[in-house]
């Protein structure tokens, strides 16, 4: 008996810590004003592989299985596709609205660290802000998210617009313009000289593979540079990207915010805004989240372009993020109060049990097998304070023996006077 590869399960240390970061995220999520989502987790396989949808190398990975009426159906690969089936299938939800969601997605990709075939997704998505308040305040939340996780992270972003306003200004064709994206989006992994190479197998004009060439030689990278230099002052792509900074400035992000003229990220349906968030020591490579700006997917599925679904949505890499932090040491949560029954005094334990879990209080009943002296320094190790004993004295007096792990005293106390001494 094994797991399926690249699958696991998680308990003790393990799902404490994994409990604790989900539980951050949750906390915040609050403060920012995002409603909690749960999408379905089984699809219409014509949803998952519509060409809104994800890439081919997404479709290739996603698990496909037929139900017993012959309807082909698929397991979700990502959070972003069947929540945008959510808003589609609602014409009702009142815009801005703004959700998140916290899931298992299934990919049938390879294995490796930080990239499994069954994995918790973390997503954040606003729709109907089309400025960029939505994309300021999503890279808010992922700076506060990192802060309290104790991270340090950059965050390094891009306007696909603006990019394709350079590569047009550079002699790269329109219909060339995504393609050449998705290349250049491998710059850090392949450098410059294997993005040259895959350039050359596109069949791109030479005008526009030395355009291409200049500009990932050139030292001058930032934003108004590049804007001055191809002559984008004004250009919708370098409005959208000047108002984003403008707000970054302003609002104290620059010192995480990296603007990354080559980020484009792979997806193909980005249409403006692209981020992806990395560990700023490098000692981890694997991206710790990302997302962006996509305007289309929505009113492409509701078969209505004429309808604005201005989107923007993040996503937190849930295994990643574990992977990086999973060594930390993390205090386990046990119960504040274990009750010990002595003899035959099991139904007294269980009943003081559920009064004092009825007071809100977490309580463990000892089977009462093991020697006591080993009970208790079982225990005391664990961090409970209190124990409370039952024997047949107890019993008998409708009492019990209350014992404070960390004073080292005792004290015969009826379960009314326990809940107040351990309710402190």
């Amino acid at each position: 008996m094994q797991n399926i590869k690249g699958t696991y399960d998680y308990f003790g240390r393990e799902q404490a810590v994994r409990q604790k970061v989900q539980g951050t995220l949750r906390e915040l999520f609050g403060l920012y004003d995002f409603e909690p989502m749960e999408t379905t987790m089984l699809n219409e396989l014509e949803l998952l592989t519509s060409k809104y949808a994800g890439g081919d190398e997404i479709l290739r990975e996603m698990y496909q299985l037929t139900d017993q009426g012959g309807r082909s159906l698929g397991l979700r690969y990502d959070l972003t596709i069947p929540f945008a089936k959510v808003i589609a299938l609602n014409p009702g939800i009142e815009f801005p609205y703004k959700r998140y969601e916290i899931g298992k997605v299934f990919r049938d990709g390879p294995v490796k660290k930080g990239r499994l075939r069954e994995f918790l997704q973390c997503d954040a998505d606003v729709v109907g802000i089309a400025g960029p308040q939505a994309e300021a305040e999503l890279m808010q939340l992922a700076a506060e998210v990192f802060r309290r996780l104790e991270i340090p992270v950059v965050l390094k972003w891009n306007n696909r617009r603006f990019l394709g306003e350079i590569l047009s200004a550079a002699g790269v064709p329109a219909e060339d313009s995504l393609s050449v994206m998705l290349t250049l989006d491998k710059l850090a992994k392949i450098g410059i000289q294997g993005v040259l190479a895959e350039l050359r197998g596109k069949s791109l004009s030479a005008e526009a593979l030395l355009g291409i060439t200049e500009l990932l030689m050139t030292d001058k990278t930032d934003f108004e540079s590049l804007a001055d230099s191809y002559g984008l002052t004004g250009q919708p792509g370098a409005l959208e990207v000047l108002a984003l900074q403008q707000l970054i400035d302003a609002t104290g992000l620059s010192a995480v915010c990296m603007f990354d003229p080559f980020l484009s990220r792979g997806l193909s349906f980005y249409t403006g805004t692209v981020y992806e968030i990395f560990d700023a020591t490098g000692g981890y490579p694997s991206s710790l989240g990302g997302g962006g700006r996509y305007d289309d997917i929505i009113g492409k599925l509701v078969g209505r372009d004429d309808i604005p679904y201005p989107t923007v949505g993040i996503s937190f890499g849930m295994e990643s993020i574990m992977a990086l932090i999973g060594e930390r040491p993390v205090q386990e949560e046990y119960s504040a109060v274990l009750i010990v029954p002595i003899g035959e005094t099991m139904p007294q334990a269980l009943l003081a049990a559920a009064e004092l879990r009825n007071a809100g209080i977490r309580v463990s009943v000892d089977p009462g097998k093991r020697k006591l002296k080993k009970t208790l320094a079982s225990a005391s190790a664990k961090g409970i304070r209190y124990c409370l004993l039952i024997g047949e004295s107890e019993a008998e007096l409708g009492k019990l023996r209350l014992k404070d792990m960390a004073l080292q005293t005792e004290q015969v106390v009826t379960a009314e006077e326990a809940k107040m001494v351990i309710s402190g």
